[in-house]
């Protein structure tokens, strides 16, 4: 993996911890040094380390929040302002009501962008909506600084902003930025990593959240009109989601994932896949998509895989 030692943004279920996983799935697609595509990119984690990792070539970030949004176009565009805000703010409770006051109403962008980063990194599991570490009396064990270490954030930012032309950033509708790559017709050496608002507790979790309706549109533009790119789905697993996306017959594997917010934890999630994703081997010599199992246990530091479904496996090697 890259040398990158943190990221700016801090989200809970980063699928950073992906990374393994998809440079497997890159790997054995032929699709090493392809472009990367991220239409809900938030903390943009996995994204990052796979392009500073050199295993894509190219990055497209979209997310709908202008908060987001903001802090992302500042680390890439206002690089030098940024870091200076960040080196000279003191992190008390005192600045995060300044911050937060900020956060609701400023439309300036490099101040908007500092405080969507001062909120992140002070927040409980980086929730922009979950109140400052340690709480407004600062009584706890944990003080609000305890996760703003300058040093690193100004140095991910830099190491992130020498890539800066290697990243595509957009600010649209998660549907009309893929309308948007559809419109592109890019025809090989393309990614795509769909990471939607979780089903059940995204209200909890994002500013921007979706209805089932939303979660319903999306599966019918992924399974209609993004058949010719090769995609991964992330969800978390909710029976609605396993009835929608069987309607179209995707198949998925699940997978555990470290969740952070309250407190540390793993959740089940479900990772979809369109029939362009080639079998590949596992550790064992198992092909990853021959049947559907649950992980038993998970285990930091090392890739885990799981079987899929048997037509999946027939489908994609008919293909190849």
């Amino acid at each position: 993996m890259t040398d990158i030692q943190m990221l700016p943004l801090r989200f809970p279920g980063g699928k950073r911890q992906l990374y393994s996983f998809v440079y497997q799935v890159l790997e054995e697609n032929n699709l090493i040094g392809c472009r990367y595509i991220e239409p809900y990119c938030g903390g943009a984690g996995l994204a990052l380390t796979l392009l500073l990792s050199n295993c894509v070539n190219q990055i497209f970030l979209n997310d709908i929040d202008h908060k987001i949004y903001a802090f992302w176009y500042c680390a890439l565009n206002m690089t030098d302002q940024l870091c200076e805000l960040i080196e000279k703010t003191p992190v008390t409770i005192e600045e995060y009501r300044r911050q937060s006051e900020i956060y609701r109403s400023s439309k300036d962008m490099l101040q908007l962008g500092f405080a969507t980063l001062f909120l992140n990194r002070t927040n409980r599991s980086g929730i922009l909506i979950g109140g400052p570490i340690g709480g407004y009396e600062q009584n706890s064990k944990y003080k609000i600084d305890c996760r703003f270490n300058k040093n690193k954030i100004i140095g991910a930012i830099r190491q992130i902003a020498s890539f800066r032309n290697s990243i595509k950033l957009y600010n649209l509708d998660a549907l009309d930025f893929l309308r948007r790559i559809k419109a592109m017709q890019f025809k090989t050496k393309t990614l795509l990593f769909i990471d939607p608002p979780y089903y059940k507790k995204g209200r909890r979790l994002y500013t921007n959240f979706y209805i089932h309706e939303d979660h319903c549109k999306v599966a019918d533009f992924l399974a209609n009109d993004l058949r010719y790119l090769p995609w991964i789905l992330t969800y978390d697993d909710a029976d609605e989601i396993r009835e929608i996306y069987s309607n179209y017959d995707v198949p998925y594997i699940m997978k555990r994932i470290k969740y952070s917010a309250a407190r540390k934890r793993y959740e089940t999630e479900l990772l979809f896949f369109n029939n362009l994703i080639i079998p590949f081997q596992g550790k064992d010599g198992d092909k990853i998509f021959d049947n559907l199992e649950l992980f038993s246990e998970v285990k930091e530091n090392r890739q885990e895989l799981a079987k899929i479904h048997h037509k999946l496996c027939q489908t994609a090697q008919r293909s190849h």
